[in-house]
């Protein structure tokens, strides 16, 4: 008999394999392939869990006209019931429902409808998907469009502080996701019962692996050719008739649509989407970790990196109880505190990976 805690493990690191692998694959192709620093991975994740967050919830609750409140959707049995008994402990809800205020009573709602009906869930993922990809693709196109012209140093500070800008705008505007409280969001793989968290890493998987192959083949094609030109001189790439600036921009939008997507996915997965979840520590500085880990510039080497980090990390986190008695400080610090040290090691002793 598998032991359960085995399971959950074995099921969390495909979880986070698949999802890291989709930034890490992102921040490869801004920096390994074409030199760009990208301090601020975070704003296109945050944008396409912001997207999960903010616009398929309220769209599907406009549709089935819930925040009329209860008397405009007691012909419908489903709604009905969920909002049954609701009524008598908060009778506003009756004549309207706001989508933050009442969030967990929209969502339960909509999920209610979801799990009855996979056309529309299918229909849900895919349509959120796209928009947070064109979504983060505009993020992308923002980003460098002031600060493409930048130098190293600037262009890496410039966008990490517009990471953190949409993180601080998603934590203060109570409207867009919740603020502090975050929200939750619908659930398109609720319809598969059981087998519902290994559907969601089937996806996650599967583009994981899509995005990996479509760097590959660009990497692998002229056109990787002229992203390592740019990477290792960008003064000789000019000379050569190769216009610089319009190549970043291009990497840009296309990885933060990659990036993107994963935010979507991610918030799909945790049918929930928390503003403060989505920091530079988590979704920029692990995602550095693991690249400079298994090698810049080097796909192989990213999953390599990828498969380390999160079966170490995932490993410690499990059965760090084990090692508590022997640590002389607190145990949630343990895991940032071995990558640090193997970071340094690995750029001290084999910069390249």
């Amino acid at each position: 008999m598998i032991d359960e805690q085995l399971i959950i493990f074995l099921s969390n690191v495909l979880a986070y394999v698949a999802i890291y692998l989709m930034v890490n694959v992102s921040l490869n192709f801004e920096y390994g392939f074409t030199g760009i620093p990208n301090f601020g991975k975070v704003l296109a994740v945050a944008g396409g869990a912001f997207v999960v967050g903010a616009v398929p919830g309220r769209i599907l609750a406009s549709q089935l006209n819930l925040f009329a409140g209860y008397r405009a959707v007691q012909d419908n049995p489903v709604l009905a019931e969920c909002l049954s008994t609701l009524v008598q402990v908060k009778p506003k809800l009756m004549e309207s429902i706001d989508y933050i205020e009442d969030n967990a009573v929209v969502v339960d709602c909509v999920r209610r409808v979801l799990v009855n009906d996979p056309l529309l869930s299918i229909s849900l993922l895919v349509a959120s998907v796209g928009l947070a990809a064109l979504v983060g693709a505009g993020l992308g196109f923002i980003a460098s469009y002031p600060s493409i012209r930048l130098r190293e140093d600037y262009l890496a500070m410039t966008l990490l502080a517009m990471g953190e800008f949409l993180r601080q705008v998603g934590y203060l505007d109570r409207t867009l996701v919740g603020g502090t409280l975050g929200v939750a969001v619908p659930d398109p793989y609720g319809w598969l019962g059981v087998f519902r968290p290994y559907a969601s890493t089937l996806i996650m998987l599967t583009v994981a692996v899509l995005f990996f192959l479509y760097v590959r083949a660009v990497t692998y094609s002229p056109a990787g050719r002229v992203l390592r030109a740019v990477r290792d001189s960008e003064m000789a790439a000019e000379v050569l008739g190769i216009d610089v600036v319009r190549v970043k921009q291009k990497v840009l939008v296309v990885s933060s649509m990659m990036a993107a997507v994963a935010g979507a996915l991610w918030a799909f997965n945790s049918v929930a989407v928390i503003a403060n979840t989505y920091d530079r520590f988590t979704w920029t500085f692990w995602p550095w970790v693991m690249v400079i880990i298994g090698g810049a510039g080097n796909n192989r080497g990213v999953l390599l990196g990828t498969l380390v980090f999160v079966i170490l990390r995932q490993a410690i986190l499990t059965y760090n109880y084990l090692l508590e008695p022997f640590i002389p400080f607190s145990i949630v610090w343990l895991d940032r505190l071995l990558f640090g040290i193997a970071l340094i090691i690995v750029l001290i002793i084999r910069p390249q990976g």
